[in-house]
């Protein structure tokens, strides 16, 4: 009779493990959450196998506590030396308190650990089979499984992390695209050229030149802080609204400013900014009127190899309410000479050294190809930069703007 009711126990035991592993393999098949695959892995341990207290850690930049339960205390600190979990005499401090734990389960993903399972038993005392013991195998079984199934959730979870940013990168970068000027002009009063080079898929900088009228042109280079779809939402609203401006105000660089600043403003929410290079040029009187909100200071050089920086204006769009200062830059302009425009990422690109290019280089390579065309001189800063740099990365976007008038 004895022998029967000891096999009975086995089998009803051996059942109850099978439908353990069972509703946990439905609960994760049925895709639910994790907090509801650790509810159902907790109830199985606590309940069915009377564990008494467990912390579950997994791996991820740390070693983090997943779940826990039996410890008078909770213990929210994260381990960051695996080889802890290898000590013979394993305690948990928590302020005053400290918990000890009998055995630590480790749970394997390709021959590495992702878990580890600290188990205790508060009953040790008692002429008794410890159920941390008597479950062991099953215990390794359930939370491998378990740990498995909520690690392919987490990367699963973050493969569609990264689609969505893949597929906001690839609208921003096509949002991109349409922003920037597809031909620039060459004619007997000006000759423009453009180079554009995104440090990532989307980038946050910005240039244009529009004929306003029989007389004049715009020309701008701007650079939008930030990255990714809001940055380049941000910067298409800032060209609509640049060249909308222009269709009513009359040459007014002053109010165009601190219109545009104030549309930034509203757009932006005060969470982003736009550095701007702002400039008028006219043709009959060869008058350049500027205005520079906060960006890296164009070149202006001319046939007696003088240069000069255009640093007069305010500070960037958006990063107050009311502009506290304008000023707006005037020059004539000599016959044949050049405006260059440059985002940071061209002068602030380093070298293995960690020195920056630098606007003094920039200068000179200007002036030692002055005479070729404006396509050609930005090739030849792009070489400069990239002979410079040698083997080190670009930290940002490169865009240059090279105007030649005639």
């Amino acid at each position: 009779m004895a022998e029967l009711n000891r096999l009975a126990a086995k089998v009803k035991q051996r059942d109850f493990k099978l439908n353990a592993l069972l509703e946990i393999t439905k609960a994760i098949n049925a895709n639910l959450p994790i907090e509801r695959l650790l509810a159902e892995y907790e109830r199985v341990l606590r309940e069915e196998l009377m564990i008494e207290k467990v912390i579950l850690y997994t791996r991820g930049e740390n070693w983090t506590s997943l779940l826990q339960f039996g410890m008078s205390n909770t213990f929210s600190n994260v381990v960051t030396d695996e080889s802890f979990f290898k000590t013979k005499e394993l305690t948990i401090l928590s302020g005053t308190s400290s918990e000890s734990f009998d055995i630590v389960i480790p749970v394997h993903q390709d021959d590495k650990p992702i878990a580890y399972l600290l188990v205790g038993d508060e009953g040790e005392q008692e002429v008794r089979i410890s159920p941390v013991i008597k479950h062991m195998r099953f215990i390794e079984t359930l939370t491998n499984v378990l740990v498995v199934a909520i690690e392919n959730k987490k990367l699963s979870q973050e493969k569609l992390r990264q689609e969505r940013v893949k597929k906001e990168l690839e609208l921003a970068a096509e949002m991109q695209a349409i922003l920037l000027p597809q031909s620039l002009p060459k004619t007997e009063e000006y000759e423009v050229s453009a180079v554009y080079k995104a440090h990532q898929q989307v980038g946050g900088d910005y240039y244009d030149f529009m004929v306003l009228n029989e007389d004049e042109v715009m020309f701008c280079m701007a650079d939008v802080s930030g990255k990714g779809v809001s940055a380049a939402f941000l910067m298409a609203n800032f060209q609509a609204y640049l060249r909308s401006i222009f269709s009513y105000h009359k040459g007014d660089l002053k109010d165009i400013v601190v219109e545009l600043n104030d549309r930034v403003m509203h757009s932006a929410m005060g969470e982003k900014y736009i550095t701007l290079f702002l400039a008028t040029y006219n043709k009959k009187t060869r008058h350049l009127r500027y205005i520079n909100c906060g960006h890296n200071p164009p070149i202006v050089a001319d046939e007696n190899r003088y240069t000069q920086l255009l640093k007069l204006g305010s500070i960037g769009l958006g990063m107050f309410e009311e502009l506290p200062k304008v000023a707006v830059g005037e020059l004539v302009l000599q016959p044949n000479s050049i405006v260059v425009c440059y985002t940071d990422g061209l002068v602030e690109t380093e070298n293995d050294k960690e020195t920056e290019f630098g606007v003094e280089r920039l200068e000179q390579v200007i002036l030692s190809h002055f005479d070729s065309s404006v396509s050609s001189l930005n090739r030849q800063i792009v070489e400069a930069v990239n002979s410079y740099k040698g083997s080190m990365p670009f930290i940002d976007d490169l865009a240059i703007l090279s105007c030649r008038f005639f």
